[in-house]
């Protein structure tokens, strides 16, 4: 008996809600050195920050038929959360990785309040997953547009 509730306690705080990163103040770190740009896709528009290597770092994309505006930066290996910073909100969010391009994603809905916080971030804005430094770029007007772009 005792060893079932042992058991259970383990399972318990092993689970992945107990994975997602805590997420860092970011408000005085440097935004790393690039620019962003806008385009429109086949199914709505992206926003892609490059950095001074012009290797993309950070995509902000809209899927306009259902809505739904993904957040993506380069990763090597997969995470169960993605943690986003903003000057007003941080939060943590499921993750999928697609070894094909080599990104780790997070998706949202068109309206969700945390997209007007990443567009009205003052500076920065930054991507946090657990055991990789964050990834922090300027938030420029680009990023607004594809948010505006599937709500639309």
């Amino acid at each position: 008996m005792r060893a079932s509730i042992v058991a259970a306690f383990v399972l318990l705080t092993a689970s992945p809600l107990q994975s997602a990163p805590a997420i860092p103040d970011l408000a005085i770190a440097t935004p790393i050195g690039g620019t962003w740009s806008w385009a429109q896709t086949a199914d709505g528009s992206e926003a892609v920050f490059t950095d001074a290597y012009s290797k993309a770092q950070m995509t902000v994309h809209c899927t306009r038929i259902s809505r739904r505006v993904s957040i993506s930066k380069s990763a090597t290996a997969a995470a169960p959360f993605m943690g986003v910073w903003t000057g007003t909100q941080t939060r943590s969010l499921p993750s999928s990785f697609d070894p094909a391009t080599g990104k780790l994603s997070i998706a949202l809905p068109a309206f969700d309040n945390l997209l007007d916080a990443f567009v009205s971030s003052r500076g920065r804005v930054g991507l946090v997953v657990a055991g990789r430094p964050p990834l922090v770029v300027p938030a420029w007007a680009e990023v607004a547009h594809v948010v505006e772009d599937c709500r639309a």
